[in-house]
Order: structure tokens, then C-alpha cells, then sequence
């Protein structure tokens, strides 16, 4: 059941990424936000609900609520048309439980496996540059950011999902590892280059001295 709500986390990133890099109207995002939200809210608790106490369980269930709640404030800032600032802020917290959950799937005996650890911290560097750009305020890192999370949506969510569902993914998950470690300092690296801003410095001299 999670890995099918997998799916469409990949589905929901890619859809923010290209709001993101304004291929589509925000408000036209807010629907989707709010179904995936949702699924995310409703998969977490039955899951937990039908665990029978198994630790392990019920500590990879809790993870998929921030996902959800962060879905669902997507699309009520879209909706309402409200200040981003609180996500942001939200993003902030969900980088610090990202990064302890790359720590759990590393090492946590019968909880995860290596290529969902690195995948963890794809969502950690994501979620911080959600709260660089709402929370503090960087819309510089707009474009950048958006790309980021499209690409993730494909490398983390789409894939991983297709991988777990068709019972691809126990047996290559040491691989994918290094694969998307490797992947992702050279894709995010290059993105930077490609779409970071312009400093003045850059600019044609004519310019400046206009």
C-alpha cells in the first residue's frame, strides 16, 4: 500500500517541480495536491492501524504524515491563496526528521535498506530548499528549486515505486544506492549551474555601468 502512495509522491513532485519552474498555473496544482495529500494522510493510519505493534512498521508509516500534511498545506496555500511562510517553516522540520530517517534505513537492524537511506536525504535536500525559498524568503532559488523537486519526483518516487511494486527492489537496492548518490551530486550540481541567478558581477559591463 505505501509503495503505490510511492507513486504518486513521484507524480505530486514532479507536478510542484514544473509549478515551480511556472510550466503551470499554481492554482491549476492545488487538486492533485490535495488527493496525494490525502492518499498520504489515510495510508499512514491504516497502516499503523493494521501493524499489531511491529515497531518497524509503524515507525515507516509515521514518516509518509509528513509527506501528506505537506501536501495538503501545498494546496490550502494554493486555494486560499495563503503566505508560505508557515510551510516553509514546516519544511524546516521535516528536513530533520528526512535526516534521521536516511540515519534509521542506514543502520536501524530489520527497518530499511541503503537505497532508501540516500533517497531520505534526496527529501532532506529538497525540504531544505523548500524552507530557503518560503520560509526565508531566497524566490532566487525558485527555478532551481523546482527542478530539484521534478527530478526527484522521477529518481525517488516513480521509479523506486515501479522498482517495489514489481518486485524489483530488495535485490538492487545496494546498487541504487550508489547510483542516485552518485546521480544526485552530479544532476543537482549541474542544475545549480544551469539555472542559479545572475550576479551583478556577471553582468555585461554596459549593463553596470547603466
Amino acid at each position: 500500500m505505501g509503495n503505490v502512495g510511492l507513486l504518486y509522491v513521484g507524480a505530486i513532485l514532479f507536478l510542484n517541480g514544473a509549478m515551480l519552474l511556472g510550466w503551470i498555473d499554481g492554482r491549476s496544482a492545488a487538486p492533485l495536491n490535495l488527493f496525494v495529500g490525502i492518499l498520504q494522510v489515510v495510508t499512514p493510519t491504516y497502516l499503523i492501524f493494521t501493524a499489531g505493534g511491529d515497531e518497524n512498521t509503524i515507525l515507516a508509516a509515521s514518516g509518509l504524515y509528513l509527506f501528506g500534511f505537506t501536501y495538503l498545506y501545498v494546496a490550502m496555500n494554493l486555494f486560499f491563496d495563503l503566505d508560505g511562510t508557515g510551510l516553509g517553516y514546516f519544511s524546516a522540520f521535516v528536513v530533520g526528521c528526512a535526516v534521521v530517517f536516511a540515519g534509521l534505513n542506514f543502520w536501524r537492524e530489520g527497518f530499511g535498506d541503503n537505497g532508501f537511506g540516500v533517497i531520505w536525504l534526496y527529501w532532506a535536500f529538497l525540504w531544505a530548499l523548500f524552507f530557503v525559498l518560503l520560509g526565508l524568503g531566497q524566490e532566487s532559488l525558485g527555478r532551481y528549486t523546482g527542478a530539484v523537486a521534478a527530478v526527484e519526483g522521477i529518481v525517488t518516487g516513480a521509479i523506486p515505486a515501479f522498482l517495489l511494486l514489481t518486485g524489483n527492489w530488495t535485490d538492487n537496492a545496494d546498487t541504487a544506492a550508489v547510483v542516485l548518490a552518485v546521480f544526485g551530486v552530479l544532476a543537482f550540481g549541474a542544475l545549480w549551474y544551469m539555472l542559479r541567478e545572475p550576479s551583478d558581477a556577471s553582468q555585461p559591463a554596459t549593463a553596470v555601468a547603466a
